[in-house]
């Protein structure tokens, strides 16, 4: 796939091909060919089986949508829908590429950009992400330290406050809203870039507390009316009671592990974070009175 408007043309090939290679006519004239690799579709699953996803950053042409390289040594860093470098040596005073403008009051930039052509551009400021400019990733880090998310609201049966049994069924269940599972959203912004983050719940780790751990999706609300059943999504069976541990219970830590994409200023990525709660069981075992 390709798409030419001007002076640069963005080829997507397959992943064998050099990634990044730019050719330009000798004569300086038409079109020149910047050779990016368009990646597969990633696979299923998470890195690592442990709900942890790399801090990725990607750059995206939005008008193909396809990825790019961030950075090409001959035309500079990518901001949408662009590749930005500072002229060196950069233009004389009064060169109208300044615009009005003195040398050192901002910089004069080669911008190649596929639906421009090849144009010359003042900036007071570097583009976003642009090699010092405003970097859409942290952008991403700080709308993930917004992000209205909470740990589980957790639901377990036998509930806090009653006494359940050495054996018998433990129902696990996550209380689900925006909060606890998502979507949930937030964003950043700085020098005209804005960031928006979005969560989901991917699993829910349980530390029941006697050193062993269940990983489930949001569990099943227990009714009454199931008596001794077990969960069909998420419970467990305690082998021992809770005697002699803090305050004679098993402290419960439920851990979920949120998916988070963001996108904005030309780029996007995936980040996971934590968010975890506490709650009280007291096992115990019963008791066999004689005749």
């Amino acid at each position: 796939m390709a798409a030419a408007t001007g002076g640069l043309v963005l080829t997507a090939v397959s992943p064998a091909a050099a990634d990044g290679k730019v050719v330009c006519p000798p004569d300086g004239g038409g079109d020149c060919q910047v050779v990016v690799t368009v990646p597969g579709q990633p696979g299923g699953g998470h890195p690592g089986g442990d709900g942890t996803k790399p801090g990725a950053r990607e750059c995206v042409d939005t008008l193909q949508n396809v990825k790019v390289p961030c950075y090409l040594p001959d035309l500079g860093w990518w901001s949408p829908n662009c590749y930005y470098k500072a002229m060196v040596p950069q233009p004389p005073a009064g060169d109208p590429a300044w615009e009005g403008h003195k040398p050192g009051d901002g910089a004069v930039y080669d911008a190649y950009c596929p639906d421009e052509g090849r144009p010359v551009q003042w900036r007071a400021t570097p583009p976003p992400g642009a090699g010092g400019g405003v970097d859409p990733a942290e952008l991403a880090a700080e709308a993930v330290k917004r992000l209205p998310i909470d740990g589980p609201d957790i639901g377990v049966a036998p509930s806090p406050g009653t006494t359940g049994v050495v054996g018998m069924p433990v129902w696990l269940w996550n209380r689900t809203s925006p909060r606890t599972w998502g979507p949930a959203l937030a964003s950043a912004s700085a020098g005209g870039v804005t960031v928006v983050a979005t969560a989901n719940v991917w699993k829910i780790q349980w530390d029941m507390g006697d050193g062993h751990t269940v990983t489930c999706g949001a569990g099943t609300p227990y009714k009454a009316s199931y008596g001794a059943k077990e969960s069909p999504t998420c419970g467990y069976r305690y082998t021992t009671t809770s005697a002699g541990g803090e305050g004679e219970v098993f402290w419960v830590t439920a851990t979920a592990t949120w998916d988070v994409h963001w996108a904005g200023g030309g780029q996007r990525g995936d980040l996971s974070t934590t968010r975890s709660s506490q709650v009280q069981l007291r096992i115990g075992e019963v008791q066999v009175l004689g005749q």
